[in-house]
């Protein structure tokens, strides 16, 4: 096998005793890390620090990434101005923290009947928070919702 030594230095192709004695001598442990190589390539190393060592890494990348999230608004077919408003600036405010938003009207009864009502409603909300983030999803019947998907503007930070 082919030996790489703890500085990343080449030992040359020894016999798997000859290794094990290598890193026998040294305190240190004997890894495959290329196990399909023709012949196959070992580290000497400390195991055990290795895998404490790619465990900070992991936990560090973890940290680091963000999780999108999916906020949903709610709107009604016959929504009053004042409480559009409201639901507009909430949209914006989630939208400008870079979070997914799931915009949805639940038609009931006989609201069936009118889609198109719904449609301008979304149609509506969707002109107004043009500035701060992109429709993903156009507005779609889905049973007795229709739903929108906007995506922030920002860019992932």
């Amino acid at each position: 096998m082919r030996l790489v030594g703890e500085e990343g230095e080449q030992l040359g192709i020894l016999p798997i005793a000859e290794a094990m004695r290598v890193a026998g001598e040294k305190n240190l442990d004997l890894v495959k890390i290329a196990p399909q190589a023709k012949p196959p390539v070992c580290k000497v190393m400390d195991y055990g620090k290795f895998k404490f060592e790619q465990g900070k890494r992991e936990k560090e990348a973890r940290k680091n990434q963000k999780i999108v999230e999916i906020k949903e608004i709610r709107l009604s077919l016959g929504i009053d101005a004042h409480d559009f408003n409201t639901k507009l600036k909430n949209g914006i405010k989630f939208l400008q923290a870079g979070n997914k938003l799931k915009v949805s009207i639940r038609f009931r009864g006989r609201e069936m009947t009118h889609p198109e009502i719904g449609q301008e409603v979304m149609k509506r909300f969707a002109e107004q928070i043009a500035e701060y983030g992109t429709i993903e999803r156009m507005p779609k019947m889905e049973g007795r919702s229709m739903i929108m998907f906007a995506t922030s503007k920002q860019p992932k930070s």
